[in-house]
């Protein structure tokens, strides 16, 4: 049985955690070695509304997904929950729904809302003592020890790297688990960061953002404990349906377009279990 999530970091285990978006990446990621899974805003609202992670997205939207999600795994789940959907009281019901959902640790950031993806322009934040309001919040309504919270700073690429170690300092002693600075901009930066934290810290390695990407040994030797990649799922399936449809739209032809084997797709999704069961009743 995977450990969860406090387990892995008080035992020091690095936490590489995928991205995943739908059905598809959850049941594929969890067939792999990996700690935990990360539930992505953008990535959900991607692939279930077919819109850009700019807070147009719900409570409701996001809780439908991920309950399917912690459904169909056994891994530890770390999902984004934006700005905890609104105010202090909307926080301490998306923290009990995520919760009572199965989920191991929740994402709140200091974003004003609607938020907009962490790697995009014009990102604006609330005030830092606004999100140490919400953070306390968030750790009173918990119920359960191993429930984690993960308090997020966008304040880097608006307000700069000092002000964003500040806010990440505050939110540490305001009681947060986990405390993630998004979009630090050079390695330099990323050390900075966990110089000032004492707290499990959490690197965004997004393949065309502002921060580098680094192997999870360096981060690691850095100063993180985990390092999500919410973007490599979908970035991977867009282009490979890129390769695979241009190819039949372009040629009529989809010889030798690099493809899943069917057969082993269909025990992914599960089909063994349908065929057992059809094999024991096929009498009646």
């Amino acid at each position: 049985m995977t450990k969860t999530l406090v387990k892995q970091l008080e035992s020091g285990d690095f936490i590489t955690a995928p991205g995943v978006f739908d059905m598809i990446s959850t049941l594929i990621a969890t067939r792999m070695n990996f700690p935990a899974l990360y539930v992505t805003g953008y990535g959900i609202s991607a692939s279930y509304m077919g819109l850009p992670d700019a807070g147009l997205m719900t409570f409701t939207d996001m809780e439908t997904q991920i309950r399917k999600i912690v459904a169909a795994t056994d891994k530890p789940v770390i999902a984004d929950a934006d700005t905890g959907y609104g105010g202090l009281l909307n926080v301490r019901h998306t923290v009990k729904a995520y919760e009572n959902l199965g989920v191991s640790a929740i994402q709140i950031e200091d974003q004003e809302y609607p938020k907009k993806c962490g790697h995009t322009p014009g990102r604006r934040v609330i005030p830092t003592s606004d999100m140490v309001t919400k953070i306390k919040v968030a750790v009173d309504t918990r119920t359960k020890d191993d429930f984690l919270i993960i308090a997020r700073t966008d304040s880097r690429t608006g307000l700069g790297i000092e002000e964003a170690i500040s806010r990440a300092v505050a939110f540490e002693e305001a009681g947060a688990d986990i405390i993630f600075v998004e979009a630090p901009e050079t390695e330099g930066e990323m050390k900075m960061v966990n110089a000032a934290i004492k707290k499990p810290t959490l690197a965004n390695m997004v393949s065309g953002g502002k921060t580098p990407i680094f192997s999870s040994s360096a981060l690691q030797d850095m100063g993180y404990s985990v390092a999500i990649h919410p973007a490599l799922g979908f970035l991977a399936m867009g282009e490979a349906l890129k390769t695979a449809y241009t190819k039949l739209d372009t040629t009529g032809n989809v010889t030798g377009v690099a493809l899943e084997d069917f057969g082993e797709f269909s025990r992914i999704m599960g089909f063994e279990d349908v065929w057992d069961f059809e094999k024991k009743w096929a009498d009646g």
